[in-house]
């Protein structure tokens, strides 16, 4: 895959839509702290995602997400990497065992800052999600772990029967520039 680059200067090069400009500025600002990549840092930390279409981009590829119920891009904590494209691309291969993959586009593919709720062991928080577009086989063998209920190939058409999420939603409209 590509080399290291840093998420200050992929967030320069990102071309930003209209609204994620206001996540684009608020990313920054957490970058000046220290510890932004590790999930202890509150309100908010920085996790990456994988957005993943099949060979003919009519599919995404979601997980149905165990502790908050919901069907979401593959994706997690960077737990202090700063590596974000190589956060994404390991947590892709543990929640869905997809290690095949080819780059959808070069940097990345969307920005989003999105709340979690508290549990009993985390109070709540908020997300700033980095995602990246890849496309992968659906042929390739997927995985379920304890952190889903299931991983499933999902027509972008049928994605509004999935989720309401307007991030989601969202990549779903880039999709088609892919």
């Amino acid at each position: 895959m590509a080399n290291f680059v840093s998420l200050p200067k992929l967030l320069a090069q990102y071309q930003a839509s209209e609204q994620e400009l206001i996540f684009k500025n608020q990313f920054i600002e957490l970058l000046k702290h220290p510890r932004a990549f590790h999930r202890d840092h509150l309100p908010g930390h920085i996790t990456a995602s994988a957005w993943v279409l099949n060979e003919t981009h009519s599919k995404v590829l979601l997980i149905h997400h165990a502790k908050l119920n919901r069907w979401l891009q593959p994706g997690g904590h960077a737990d202090g990497d700063e590596n974000v494209l190589a956060v994404a691309l390991r947590e892709l291969e543990e929640e869905t065992g997809i290690r095949s993959i080819q780059s959808g586009m070069n940097g990345i593919f969307d920005i989003d800052i999105h709340p979690i709720p508290a549990r009993k062991d985390f109070v709540h928080h908020d997300h700033y999600d980095v995602r990246f577009a890849f496309v992968a086989s659906e042929t390739e063998p997927l995985l379920i772990n304890e952190e889903s209920y299931a991983v499933q190939w999902v027509p972008l058409h049928e994605l509004e029967k999935f989720t309401s999420s307007q991030s989601i939603l969202r990549m779903a409209q880039k999709s088609k520039n892919l």
